[in-house]
């Protein structure tokens, strides 16, 4: 092991660049949907002896000496983001007359721009870099630090983040229940990094040992958790999650919208199978209404109509404000509404959390002096909504709602679970086709169940539509560009272990204690050095 580890260590020039790239692509391979999390035992090793061998030039200044392990990160994080982003390109094709002549900056420029969260984690860990085991918690340190960053520099995109790797299915995941996301992309990384002293000679043993306890206590703690009896549930729900497979080209077609529509009524107001009761809720995906309701109020008409005593249906809809389409005032969101037997919309929360490019254009009137627009199919740009709020439920249970990729920010969610019953997440992830996006996007609304404690109930256009249960269990999913509706019996309680703000205390403080310990280590080699 030593004699490879030299090897790597001594490469230069584009053989250093090339392996750096290869091990960050390599490291996707343990996200959705492949979920094979051993391949970071090679990657975050390899990426420890490239940095080992990182050094500049002693007469060069301490900037320039950080350079090389920079340009590891980068190289590292440019293969890791484009081999687990290249399905965003996907999207762009839906409308390929218009929109093809971006796909180089989208495949390409989004996992150039994101690679410099990783460039800043190798240099973070170079700084408090040694010779034994203080340089695998300084790399895990940097990599936290990092994938916090990521989570809202610029409107945030912690998509993939690393501890989702560590996360394969429910046995995994409850410990992120305890440490939160930065505290387990912390340990993550430290994990996976302590294969690398095989090819020292010291903290061996150590790290052995650290690595045993460590995921004996991750799984034993997740088979504890789901062995433990559930928390007996006072309510329940009936639910109804529909799955209308829309083929995105004709999603906003006039000549179609009304067989859409009826689609949708239809896998509404079917029977319930055997065994399972009329449905209270049902849930529509994002932008599932195919029009405007202020230009078809019949529409609402015929959802009255359709649903029976009692139930509420949710749907995701283009919310029009301010006037009507031709109307250069108007405003448009990406909205969430509840309607009721009446067919009026007894609540609204409108998308808070958009997406640059897909549902608005940062710096319009710059960027639309160059023809740039909106990636997104609809009537205009988006407005952001002004903020959450829970909407009430048959049962008075509350649940909040999140549109599309608002679902993967931790922070969000676990601010707001905190007054709701239920996480309900609608999206249209009919973008990106059976591609590698949906079956990701999908582990992280999940995770946040666990995170939370709470249910999740998810519909998307062409899947994966699911009910989660607060243990990150699947109870019942629709598959990819399957077209239908599933019931589920849905028990309501709460089974969080500690509130939203100790766990994002937990996590920083385990962020805290690598980064002593890596401080400390640094030291005392220099002090030894000298």
């Amino acid at each position: 092991m030593e004699r490879h580890a030299g090897r790597i260590i001594l490469l230069w020039g584009w053989r250093r660049a090339l392996v750096a790239f290869l091990a960050g692509a390599l490291a996707v391979l343990a996200q959705a949907p492949y979920d094979f999390f051993a391949v970071c035992f090679v990657s975050f090793p390899l990426l420890v002896w490239l940095l080992d061998g990182a050094t500049g030039e002693a007469s060069d200044g301490w900037l320039r000496r950080l350079r090389p392990a920079f340009a590891i990160g980068w190289w590292f994080g440019f293969g890791y983001f484009l081999a687990g982003l290249w399905w965003i390109g996907q999207a762009l094709l839906v409308e390929a007359d218009s929109f093809a002549w971006a796909l180089p900056f989208a495949v390409v420029g989004i996992p150039l721009a994101l690679a410099f969260f990783y460039g800043f984690a190798t240099v973070v860990a170079r700084l408090l870099w040694s010779n034994d085991i203080g340089r695998i918690a300084a790399l895990a340190f940097g990599f936290a630090l990092a994938e916090w960053l990521r989570g809202f520099l610029f409107t945030g995109f912690p998509w993939n983040a690393i501890g989702y790797a560590a996360m394969p299915v429910p046995l995994l995941m409850q410990s992120v229940s305890v440490t939160g996301m930065v505290g387990m992309n912390a340990l993550a990384v430290f994990v996976f990094a302590l294969p690398a002293l095989l090819a020292a000679r010291r903290h061996v043993r150590l790290g052995a040992v650290l690595l045993v306890l460590l995921v004996a206590a991750d799984v034993g703690f997740g088979y504890v958790r789901l062995a433990a009896p559930e928390k007996p549930a006072e309510r329940s729900l009936n639910v109804r999650i529909v799955q209308p497979a829309v083929d995105l080209s004709e999603k906003w077609d006039v000549s179609v919208r009304d067989r859409i529509f009826a689609t949708m009524m239809g896998l509404s107001a079917k029977t319930p199978e055997p065994g399972h009761d009329k449905p209270q809720l049902i849930l529509w995906p994002e932008t599932s209404v195919p029009f405007l309701f202020t230009e078809r109020p019949d529409a609402l008409t015929a959802l009255g109509d359709m649903l029976g005593d009692g139930q509420l249906l949710i749907a995701g809809i283009v919310r029009e404000e301010g006037g009507s389409a031709s109307n250069a005032d108007a405003r448009y969101y990406n909205s969430v509404v509840a309607i009721d037997d009446k067919g009026e919309i007894a609540d609204a929360v409108d998308k808070v959390h958009l997406v640059p490019f897909g549902e608005y254009l940062p710096f319009a009137g710059l960027l639309g002096r160059f023809g740039l627009e909106q990636l997104v199919a609809g009537p205009t740009n988006f407005a952001a909504g002004n903020e959450r709020h829970p909407i009430a439920l048959p049962g008075g249970i509350r649940a909040l709602p999140f549109i599309c990729y608002e679902v993967i920010f931790p922070d969000l969610v676990a601010v707001d679970a905190t007054s709701a019953e239920l996480i309900v997440n609608l999206t249209n992830d009919a973008w990106f086709g059976d591609t590698p996006g949906p079956y990701q996007h999908f582990r992280q609304a999940q995770v946040r169940a666990v995170e939370n404690g709470v249910p999740l109930l998810r519909a998307a256009n062409t899947g994966i539509s699911a009910v989660v249960d607060p243990r990150g269990r699947i109870v019942d999913a629709l598959a990819i560009d399957a077209r239908g509706a599933i019931d589920v019996r849905v028990p309501i309680s709460n089974q969080a272990i500690i509130s939203s703000g100790q766990r994002r205390i937990n996590g920083m403080l385990i962020m805290l204690l690598l980064a002593l310990a890596a401080g400390a280590l640094n030291v005392r080699q220099r002090l030894r050095v000298n």
